[in-house]
């Protein structure tokens, strides 16, 4: 190829245009794929997540490249994100031989063995004590909440086999055999350990809950804030089945990862990470595995760090400047930041984590937010809204709660106009004169309880 033509391939994987290179190379002859087109073309694949296309290109070249340390790179990460960690060592070994010191690859060799020891670790636990034959009376932690959000009757075959086609992956045969004993929840050991650091943790992830099979409670594979929900709306890759919430409340999830076994194999259980551009953390190879490994979160305990640092957060952080803003321009209450910074250091104090859920305080800071910001724009639509509502708290740098889960802010606003507080005239929503009076009265009384 001419280098004009490589020149425009590595513009395109500076500006990470991945996708236009695959386009550009699979509409030449492979007659005129030569060994750096082919690896240029794996380079790609890769950074695409098609990671089975690339190893299948690659090897293609495999007599060129067992002496080149590029070659060797690209294949072990094909190799790594395939789960293969020995065929993975192998090349980033042969990598390090060629071109010793490079970090990066070092810190592929050490998560290699680190995983292939973990791996070898899982495997002798399972054959000590078959996943069927262990005692699974005090897995479940028996809540409410639990009961309201994720458990569901017990799976008919019928049922099973419509989800199955529904979300077009045979569900594991371990995961069947354990919601038939119970129907999704939330686990007492709640946090699985990684080999590399996570968006949650250096050295863990953590879980809200279990999906289980059915269509009736929200967090259910079929759920409205299930699976295809999920991938869907919050954009989570087709690689198989969303299998558990994370605390983060909807910005990682817990994958069923089918893309090396196929629609009907034994799939892995994988991290995805949104917040990372969907970067997926192999967990565990199968489901069972997965649910032997899980700890409890005393383990892995900084939740009084956690609680003081939110606390920290609500009482001093600054605003993003949209919410500062419509504080500034608020009538009715003079010391509205106050009033703010009050009601989410109960919130805090209440959970532990500043967060906002379907709890009476959320409900209340849902409320002041959309308030203030109709305040300023009396004009807004829904859709507007929803998108505007992520600038203010949600996604804003310092006072932030660094995340939201969508279907609570429409829950919300479903449930005001439902009572009638809010109404849609043609489009445009408002709280009702009544409705606004009674938020006043609320946040004056709490601004007169206020000390100077």
């Amino acid at each position: 190829m001419s280098k004009e033509r490589l020149d425009t391939l590595q513009s395109w994987y500076v500006e990470g245009q991945h996708d236009k290179i695959v386009e550009a190379i699979e509409q030449l002859p492979e007659s005129e794929r030569d060994y750096e087109i082919v690896g240029h073309y794996g380079r790609a694949l890769n950074n695409l997540g098609r990671y089975t296309e690339a190893l299948q290109q690659l090897l293609l070249v495999e007599h060129q490249g067992r002496q080149d340390a590029t070659w060797n790179w690209r294949i072990g990460y094909s190799y790594f994100y395939l789960h293969q960690w020995e065929k993975a060592l192998s090349a980033f070994e042969q990598f390090d031989r060629l071109e010793p010191g490079d970090a990066d690859v070092d810190k592929y060799i050490e998560a290699c063995r680190d995983f292939m020891v973990r791996q070898a670790a899982a495997i002798k636990e399972i054959a000590r004590v078959p996943f069927r034959e262990r005692d699974f009376s005090q897995f479940w932690e028996t809540s409410d909440y639990a009961d309201k959000s994720y458990v569901e009757a017990q799976p008919t075959a019928e049922m099973i086999a419509s989800i199955e086609e529904e979300l077009g992956y045979k569900l594991p045969a371990d995961y069947i055999w354990l919601m038939q004993q119970q129907n999704g929840g939330v686990p007492v050991n709640i946090c699985f350990p990684t080999a590399v650091s996570t968006s949650w943790a250096e050295d863990h992830v953590a879980i809200t809950g279990i999906m289980g099979i059915g269509r009736e409670k929200d967090y259910s594979l079929g759920g409205s804030l299930g699976s295809r929900f999920m991938q869907e709306e919050w954009g989570y890759p087709d690689i198989g089945v969303v299998l558990c919430d994370c605390p983060s409340a909807g910005h990682d999830v817990i994958m069923l990862d089918y893309r090396v076994c196929g629609r009907d194999g034994e799939p892995a259980v994988v991290h995805v990470d949104q917040e990372a551009g969907y970067w997926v953390t192999f967990l565990a190879p199968n489901f069972a595995t997965f649910i032997t490994g899980l700890v409890n979160e005393e383990v892995f305990d900084t939740s009084e760090q956690d609680k003081l640092d939110d606390l920290d957060k609500v009482e001093h952080a600054q605003f993003s400047s949209l919410l500062q803003s419509l504080c500034q321009k608020a009538g009715g209450i003079d010391r509205i930041e106050a009033v703010i910074r009050n009601i989410c250091t109960r919130i805090v104090e209440d959970k532990g984590y500043f967060a906002f859920h379907a709890d009476e305080l959320s409900m209340l800071m849902y409320d002041i937010q959309f308030w203030l910001y109709t305040g300023l724009n009396p004009e807004v639509t829904r859709a507007d809204y929803l998108t505007e509502y992520e600038k203010m708290i949600a996604l804003g740098q310092g006072f932030s709660t660094g995340g939201y889960a969508p279907g609570f802010v429409s829950g919300w606003l479903d449930e005001r106009i439902k009572q009638g507080a809010i109404v849609d005239r043609r489009g445009v929503l408002s709280f009702t004169a009544v409705a606004r009076e009674q938020l006043v009265d609320k946040l004056t009384a709490i601004e007169s309880g206020l000390g100077n």
